[in-house]
């Protein structure tokens, strides 16, 4: 049974059509990639999977559930967690409170332990920070934890802000874009630790990215989405030599000469 399963998915906003009639499978464990020229509705894809828009038309089941309708909060509790385009880090908040605040969707204590401050509080926060902790380290950010978050590199942003996405704990990890912005040595390091993300904690990765060598070598299969449909799917090579693919990025032309 898919992991994710997507039918006939479409959303239109005031007669525009940005997703149209989408279909897509995820298994457990895969690792792949959604890729389409600019303004084929690829953002708006993860929009609609993570309560951020509601379909027009369509079906959305995660894990054998339809999460059509939820609440964001609510699909981040059943275990999808994203990135997006624009980093959205908490920047006034040290790297180490930006992890912690994303362990809080899987806090036990109740508001008026909070307010009493009981000692289960303190436990349950302690044990948060360490989990944070450590999870910094893995991302090699743990020198970092008392900086405030708008101050880091660029490509530190990128990593906390992959860092508090699997802090969530998710079955399923988005990641929107993640290489933008990056140099090609950051974006080979990134590929490297989706790479690692994927094997060590055995997560499901739905990945939409513009750099085709990241795409190519790190995704098991591919969809490409152009004018908010899909035209293509396959393996990366399929994918490669593909002539409506080709048509898609680089005009007709080309994908015939």
């Amino acid at each position: 049974m898919a992991l994710l399963a997507i039918t006939n998915l479409s959303k239109t906003f005031g007669g525009l059509s940005a997703v149209s009639n989408f279909n897509l499978e995820l298994q457990q464990g895969e690792l792949v990639g959604l890729i389409g020229p600019n303004g084929a509705g690829k953002t708006t894809v993860f929009n609609l999977l993570t309560g951020m828009y509601e379909p027009t038309e369509g079906r959305i089941e995660f894990n054998n559930e339809n999460i059509v309708g939820l609440k964001p909060y609510e699909i981040t509790r059943r275990g999808i967690a994203r990135t997006f385009q624009n980093i959205r880090l908490f920047g006034n908040l040290s790297v180490l409170d930006n992890v912690r605040i994303a362990y809080h969707s899987h806090i036990k204590y109740a508001l008026p332990t909070a307010v009493l401050r009981l000692p289960s509080y303190h436990r349950e926060e302690e044990s948060l920070t360490r989990k944070a902790v450590d999870f910094l380290k893995i991302f090699n950010l743990e020198d970092k934890k008392d900086e405030i978050a708008k101050n880091l590199p660029y490509g530190q942003q990128r990593r906390l802000e992959i860092a508090r996405a699997l802090a969530t704990q998710p079955k399923l990890l988005l990641l929107d874009e993640p290489a933008a912005g990056m140099n090609p040595h950051e974006t080979l390091e990134l590929m490297s630790l989706i790479k690692w993300i994927h094997r060590e904690f055995g997560l499901t990765i739905l990945l939409i990215e513009h750099d085709m060598s990241l795409v190519m070598g790190a995704c098991e299969r591919i969809y490409v989405l152009d004018y908010g449909m899909i035209i293509a799917h396959g393996s990366p090579q399929e994918i490669k030599t593909n002539p409506r693919v080709i048509e898609a990025y680089l005009g007709e032309e080309a994908a015939y000469a």
